[in-house]
């Protein structure tokens, strides 16, 4: 089928790609001229496995290729998915002016009938709005052309979003069309073989299920995050606790694990969007506010085991942070939000590192990936030293931080440590080691949720 994406960040990229690679005839377009010379060359602007070569594969076989013009993509396809950005405006609501633009221009573009497929994630109500503007440019234009707007949720895991997509556990579909329910199960025929993973319903609900199903994660998350709290309190340990609720099967072990928050371009986006539509609706969102709450709180939960250790909480609680961890030097391992992405949306590694900032300390930083990503952020500074290797990184430095779970940092050798660091202590945000391992190698060692040597 002859597909056209409009936006190619996370979703619009992945989601072209994968479609081209099953066959289908797509374009990518976007307004960034940089961007989508970049992509012609083969250059791919964010770190996703296995991306770069599908979309390489694809488009030397002609199945995918890049546009900046709008012209072209609407005149090519019958499909039309919006896969722009929809970030938090002032009150936490999703912005729609990048998604109500696509559809005007659609709109002035359309020659035949096209379904227009919503592949952002936007609040219940934006399949009405989109299709209110392109019936509002059509009569502008007086002229009649048929069309169906289509809500189809995005479910992709950032550092899996290409198997996530070419192997889905459900494809969601709203839309009151039986045409354009015909036509999109032809678009994800492929991907429908083993067996039935097509879910059709309303497009209200459509819409609601993306943010539900977030919202559930992150609550996860958030309520973890609560119990490891209190385990602190009460002398408990968070990861037995995890083993025992974790096992069953209603629970499952799956979000459960402490840390020291989420981030990213979704959960903390979604989980304030669908808060703010329910206030607009007159119902005020709880268990939504309070997740939101939690993990604002657990992204200061690393400053604040640090402080503890050098003796400083009492100042910092009282908002007296300047200077007080002046001359230390963190090494900080894990930028990214998360592993396998270089993304650093909402990255609890940022609320940490400018708090160090402002309490006068130094960070020596490694991430496998989010290097460039920190360097484009924050620029040069004299606070910041990013580091080639995790060793590197924790050279002369007064303690050592973990902030992002990455692979290479779960195997730790305890006498690189030792010789490195100029004090043996580790803050580990996502409870990477064993407590028993840490203490027989003398090594001062504070995570998330278990009894503090």
């Amino acid at each position: 089928m002859k597909i056209s994406i409009f936006g190619t960040g996370y979703v619009g990229l992945v989601t072209g790609a994968c479609l081209a690679d099953v066959g289908h005839d797509v374009i990518c377009a976007d307004v960034n001229q940089a961007k989508i010379d970049g992509l012609k060359q083969g250059i791919i602007p964010i770190y996703e496995p296995g991306l770069e070569s599908v979309v390489k594969t694809n488009v030397s076989q002609g199945n995918l290729r890049f546009t900046t013009s709008a012209e072209e993509a609407v005149q090519h396809a019958e499909v039309i998915y919006i896969a722009v950005g929809t970030p938090p405006d002032e009150d936490g609501s999703a912005d729609l002016q990048y998604v109500m633009a696509v559809g005007k221009t659609i709109g002035q573009l359309m020659q035949s009938y096209k379904v227009v497929v919503n592949k952002s994630t936007v609040p219940v109500g934006t399949a009405d709005k989109v299709t209110a503007v392109i019936q509002q440019v059509l009569t502008e234009r007086d002229f009649a052309a048929e069309f169906d707007v289509v809500s189809n949720p995005e479910f992709l895991k950032e550092g899996a979003a290409v198997a996530d997509f070419m192997r889905p556990d459900r494809i969601v579909i709203g839309t009151s069309s039986k045409f354009a329910e015909d036509i999109m199960r032809e678009v994800y025929a492929p991907f429908n073989r083993n067996h039935e993973k097509i879910i059709v319903m309303d497009v209200r609900s459509s819409e609601l299920t993306k943010y539900a199903a977030n919202c559930m994660l992150a609550t996860k998350i958030s309520f973890m995050n609560e119990m490891a709290n209190i385990a602190e309190r009460v002398g408990a340990d968070i990861e037995n606790v995890r083993k025992g609720i974790g096992s069953d099967p209603r629970i499952g072990y799956h979000f459960i694990y402490a840390g020291c928050g989420y981030g990213g371009s979704c959960f903390p986006k979604d989980v304030q969007a669908l808060a703010q539509t329910a206030r607009q609706f007159g119902y005020t969102p709880e268990i939504l506010d309070a997740v939101e709450a939690v993990n604002y709180r657990q992204k200061h939960k690393l400053f604040e085991m640090i402080c503890k250790h050098y003796g400083v909480w009492d100042k910092a609680e009282k908002g007296e942070t300047k200077d007080i961890l002046k001359g230390k030097i963190f090494a900080l391992w894990g930028l990214a939000f998360k592993p396998n992405t270089d993304d650093m949306r909402e990255a609890p590694s940022r609320v940490l590192m400018e708090q160090l900032w402002d309490a006068g300390a130094k960070v020596q930083a490694y991430d496998p990936e989010a290097m460039e990503e920190t360097q484009r952020i924050y620029g040069s500074r004299s606070d910041l030293f990013l580091c080639g290797t995790k060793e590197s990184a924790i050279k002369n430095s007064d303690a050592l931080v973990i902030c992002t779970e990455w692979k290479t940092f779960k195997a730790i050798d305890h006498s690189i440590i030792s010789s490195n660091l100029l004090e043996n202590v580790i803050f580990d945000g996502r409870n990477l080691y064993d407590v028993r391992a840490m203490k027989k190698s003398n090594i001062k060692y504070y995570s998330i949720g278990q009894s503090i040597q």
